[in-house]
């Protein structure tokens, strides 16, 4: 299926675009990048020598007569404005986050602009959502520490106080997007860490809440801090709530085995192996440990996975695929690059 990569010179859309190169279904025929429009792409991704010699194109150059399929990759706030101009029979997956919520006054809250409305949600983790998802022409691409948050959470909401939830996530740079900043360049950041966007205002918090309170009837509230780690790539969630009822770790491991027994891209694994981002770049995998601090009576849950991949282009490609009706898997590593 011909496909458009829209916004494709951000880490994102270059991570796209080297996936898509390899996939056997959908064909990228046409690449879009508004600031590097004329320019090469390799220029901007130098790792893509499948697109030797191709330029990005302006948005406004694109042909959508001849598209099926397109990926939004742009900055929040974008998406929205360029999607009025995409006719409605084409399959769109925005990786942004114009879509992802609801409620207006939450949107007016953690970000600027114009709410633009809700598309339906591209986590195909939680259950009763793949169906949604394959049936829908316009999907709306989870973020990234959303992803790993919600996935983490998912199999423990009939044991825990919903309200009492706490996060401590760590990303790598490539989170931020790739425009320049005095804080991201590598003498700033080598060799420490620092948190960001403290005290709760990360703008993935309303969408966990609105997420999980939806897939649980239950009204979810979490407090989230984010923090910048010294790698380019991988996020590492650290996941606790209040149990309600006693239950050891055996037992959670066992229900959280269960609820992810026919998921392909989620492994909870071994009990006393934990996850680890570096096992996990260039891949769709999400990993899950699990464990109970019987001093606290908590649950602790420990979330890995490549904020590029299952956290934006390669759970975008899911979407897609589901889109379609394709394997759900075409194109997509299960197997991380390791260290």
């Amino acid at each position: 299926m011909r496909t458009a990569v829209i916004g494709a010179s951000g880490y994102a859309g270059g991570e796209l675009l080297r996936l898509l190169a390899t996939h056997p279904h959908l064909q990228v025929t046409q690449v879009s990048a508004h600031s590097n429009a004329g320019e090469l792409i390799t220029s901007v991704h130098p790792h893509l020598t499948t697109f030797q010699e191709q330029k990005f194109v302006a948005i406004e150059s694109l042909n959508f007569d001849e598209i099926e399929v397109a990926f939004l990759a742009l900055p929040h706030g974008q998406s929205a404005g360029v999607a009025k101009n995409i006719p409605s029979h084409i399959k769109v997956i925005d990786l942004g986050a114009d879509f992802r919520l609801s409620d207006s006054a939450r949107w007016d809250k953690y970000y600027d602009g114009e709410h633009a409305g809700v598309w339906t949600y591209g986590l195909p983790e939680i259950p009763g959502q793949r169906k949604k998802i394959s049936n829908s022409l316009q999907v709306s691409n989870p973020g990234c520490y959303a992803t790993s948050i919600i996935a983490g959470l998912l199999p423990a909401l009939d044991f825990i106080d919903a309200s009492d939830v706490v996060v401590i996530a760590a990303s790598g740079t490539t989170g931020a997007g790739r425009s320049a900043k005095i804080d991201l360049i590598a003498s700033e950041i080598m060799g420490s860490l620092t948190s960001y966007k403290f005290g709760g205002i990360h703008q993935h918090t309303p969408e966990v809440e609105q997420t999980l309170s939806n897939a649980s009837g239950k009204d979810v509230k979490i407090s989230f801090t984010p923090i910048l780690a010294p790698m380019p790539r991988g996020i590492l969630s650290t996941i606790t709530a209040r149990l309600t009822s006693t239950i050891s770790t055996e037992e959670v491991h066992a229900s959280y085995a269960k609820f992810y027994k026919n998921e392909f891209f989620v492994d909870v694994l071994p009990i006393g192996q934990m996850p680890k981002t570096g096992s996990l770049t260039g891949s769709n995998k999400i990993q899950i440990q699990v464990a109970i601090d019987e001093h606290v009576q908590r649950l602790v849950i420990s979330v890995a996975l490549d904020n590029l991949g299952k956290g934006a282009a390669s759970q975008a490609i899911q979407n897609a695929n589901l889109m379609c009706g394709f394997h759900e898997g075409s194109g997509l590593s299960t197997d991380g690059l390791g260290t």
